[in-house]
């Protein structure tokens, strides 16, 4: 689905507030602390029903106010359709789609795919490793929506062999855990196969966007498992092997909830070795990966881009800018319009975020797309 408009009621500083989006690019400006990036979290918000900013939900209604809500409106191949969530702090979000209650936005067939950059969400880049695997498998779940529930299936026979484990610890047979460790080898190897593949698939995409926008020597993706496996046979005996360190640990300590993906340049983890600047680069090398692998299966993201301009210099803007227009539909936050190449051409919508304020702005337009 296309976003056409988005509107928000007491989300953050914003007491109303109605944004018309472009078929390609949106650029919201305006001073810092204005709002714009309150924005971007609506979107998010109303197209995933949680936020991408905060586990605390309740900063997201404005002070003062019993509740919030945000509608989006799009248009998909079958029609115009229509997202909406809100919710009063310490009561349960309502979800609806097209008017009908739904429990989970992320369930709904013609929801966007978004992808998100934000100055904070470079811990994904430079934090813990279950990050970055939680990102690849939600990559995974959107290029195939029939595996997305491989990960899930996991995390639940993961969670019975530690239980399993506690069980044996305290008497009871060992064979008890012959069954789950079958079930879990069987969903891991899978697990493992379905993130192989996509960063596979990413792998050649990320480099050339790193060094589009800047990151200096060969910059490499890869999917690092923890366990060598091939099939669900190997893996069930790599577990059986490790039960006495299971057991002495009290818990699972083989297997893809181990696995890494590794951003790197120059040979160098940029997680560890990486600057601000560089981690931020492959960031946006990463999301712009994803989106062509999606755009080549016709579902492009809507990508929600935060401050991404700001410490560029005018050559990488220039090859950004390109990046974002080559596909799909993008909203970009920038505190001077300047900063955004593109931002006056043809089709481009331009608004101007002050104190909570969203108003269109007139920007002399430039040569066509």
């Amino acid at each position: 689905m296309r976003v056409t408009r988005l509107s928000v009621r007491d989300f953050r500083n914003h007491a109303r507030a109605e944004l018309e989006l472009g078929e390609r690019l949106t650029v919201l400006y305006g001073p810092n602390g204005a709002g714009k990036t309150n924005l971007l979290e609506a979107l998010y918000f109303a197209c995933l029903g949680r936020s991408c900013r905060t586990s605390n939900e309740r900063e997201m209604v404005r002070l003062g106010q019993p509740l919030t809500r945000v509608e989006v409106e799009g248009v998909a191949a079958d029609g115009r359709h229509t997202l909406e969530v809100g919710f009063a702090p310490g009561e349960p979000r309502r979800a609806a789609a097209d008017g009908a209650r739904v429990e989970r936005l992320p369930d709904v067939p013609f929801r966007p795919l978004v992808a998100v950059f934000l100055p904070e969400r470079l811990e994904l880049v430079r934090g813990a490793p279950g990050g970055r695997r939680a990102h690849l498998d939600q990559f995974v779940a959107a290029l195939w929506p029939a595996r997305s529930l491989t990960r899930a299936s996991y995390s639940q026979a993961l969670g019975q062999r530690n239980a399993a484990l506690a069980r044996v610890r305290r008497g009871a047979s060992p064979s008890l855990l012959d069954p789950w460790d079958a079930e879990l080898a069987r969903h891991g190897a899978q697990l493992m196969a379905d993130r192989a593949e996509a960063a596979q698939l990413l792998a050649g995409p990320f480099a050339e966007r790193a060094g589009e926008l800047g990151l200096p020597g060969p910059a490499r993706l890869r999917h690092r498992p923890r366990s060598p496996a091939s099939n669900a046979g190997e893996l069930a005996a790599e577990l059986e092997e490790r039960r006495a360190t299971d057991l002495d640990r009290g818990f699972t300590t083989h297997g893809p909830h181990r696995d890494e993906l590794e951003l790197s340049h120059d040979g160098r983890l940029l997680r560890t070795f990486g600057s601000q600047g560089q981690q931020r680069v492959a960031l946006l090398a990463l999301l712009f990966a994803e989106r062509d692998a999606l755009l080549a299966r016709g579902r492009a993201p809507l990508m929600l881009l935060d401050d991404v301009m700001s410490e560029l210099d005018g050559q990488r803007r220039e090859r950004l800018s390109d990046l974002v227009l080559a596909g799909g539909q993008a909203v970009v936050t920038s505190t001077e319009l300047a900063h955004v190449p593109g931002h006056d051409l043809p089709g481009v919508v331009v608004a101007l975020v002050e104190d909570g304020a969203v108003s269109p702005a007139e920007v002399a337009v430039g040569a066509p797309l």
